[in-house]
């Protein structure tokens, strides 16, 4: 399995538990820390919990490591690093005054959910 598959079994696991405005960045040539970034926000604790959950579970029935998750208690800002896709889920009022797009503004967009509808 490689990257771009995991990206989407991610993407899809948030778009399943109703997670908003998702974005798939190319973190390619831009960040060592990972090839893809994903972004998105739920409008409570309880949802940002079950996106966070939801990522977790279907990228390990996958057959993918988990490497780690922070912030899931607070619900605010939960971080899943599964290695080279790292996905960060956001309470509404979090995503906005972090701003995460502007801040890796240079890098590409995947369109991957709109392959996951077709």
């Amino acid at each position: 399995m490689n990257n771009q598959e995991l990206l989407k079994i991610a993407v899809k696991a948030a778009d399943d538990k109703r997670a908003e405005e998702i974005i798939a960045l190319n973190m390619k040539g831009i960040s060592l820390i990972a090839d893809y970034f994903i972004i998105c926000h739920g409008n409570s604790d309880k949802q940002v919990q079950a996106i966070a959950k939801e990522m977790k579970e279907k990228a390990e029935e996958h057959g993918y490591d988990v490497r780690r998750v922070e912030g899931f208690d607070e619900a605010r800002w939960v971080l899943i690093d599964l290695g080279d896709v790292v996905a960060h889920v956001f309470h509404r009022e979090e995503r906005s005054y972090y701003n995460l797009e502007r801040l890796w503004g240079d890098a590409p967009h995947e369109d991957v959910l709109s392959e996951l509808n077709s």
